[in-house]
């Protein structure tokens, strides 16, 4: 595995997007577990992504405008529907003591359609992984399966990292009514303003 391959994967998974914003509402809202279980939704979210970009079946996607848009606004449906439970403290910063079992699979959920429903991660992993594959390479499709895992345990390690400290400071926040329905709005503000950047993704 080359160095740039990883530190070019640490960037990209290290950048604040829709998953590590859901990570670290998990993380305040519900404590250290829920953040370890967001982050491994999350982290599931990027197969459908991962497995196009490895088939080809992103380049359909890339090509398929109707496609495209009907995912994207899938997408941005979804984003927007976040910042309303948010705001009406149902969503992705509702305060719990405990996290049941029901809720902990609605978390994976949860995080799981956050990833699953933004269709420029194909497209990026379809760009993303050839480029460190050599012409010549003779498993180019096991070298990817390879690039794949590793990508998805540095996504899963930096989003437990963010969920963690959110988590280290949950008490900090819940303490503080004032100080939570400020997080709350930012927190929503942030998921209608990543549902307009994607709402304006072109292919």
């Amino acid at each position: 595995m080359s160095i740039e391959f990883l530190l070019t994967s640490l960037i990209v998974v290290a950048s604040p997007g829709t998953g590590v914003l859901y990570t670290l509402a998990a993380g305040l809202s519900r404590g250290a577990r829920a953040s370890v279980i967001a982050a491994f939704g999350c982290t599931l979210g990027i197969i459908p992504h991962m497995a196009a970009a490895i088939t080809g079946l992103a380049a359909l996607l890339h090509t398929s405008a109707v496609a495209f848009q009907i995912l994207k606004y899938l997408g941005v449906a979804y984003l927007l529907y976040m910042a309303w439970m948010t705001l009406k403290e149902h969503g992705a910063l509702k305060v719990d003591k405990e996290m049941a079992p029901r809720t902990a699979g609605k978390v994976i959920l949860a995080g799981i359609l956050v990833n699953i429903l933004n269709p420029k991660l194909s497209i990026f992993f379809f760009a993303f992984l050839p480029q460190f594959v050599s012409a010549g390479e003779p498993s180019a499709f096991a070298r990817m399966l390879e690039m794949s895992g590793v990508f998805m345990a540095l996504t899963f390690v930096v989003f437990v990292g963010y969920g963690m400290f959110a988590a280290a400071i949950r008490n900090h926040v819940i303490s503080r009514p004032g100080v939570l329905a400020w997080m709350r709005r930012a927190f929503a503000g942030a998921f209608v303003a990543l549902g307009a950047k994607l709402a304006l993704a072109e292919r």
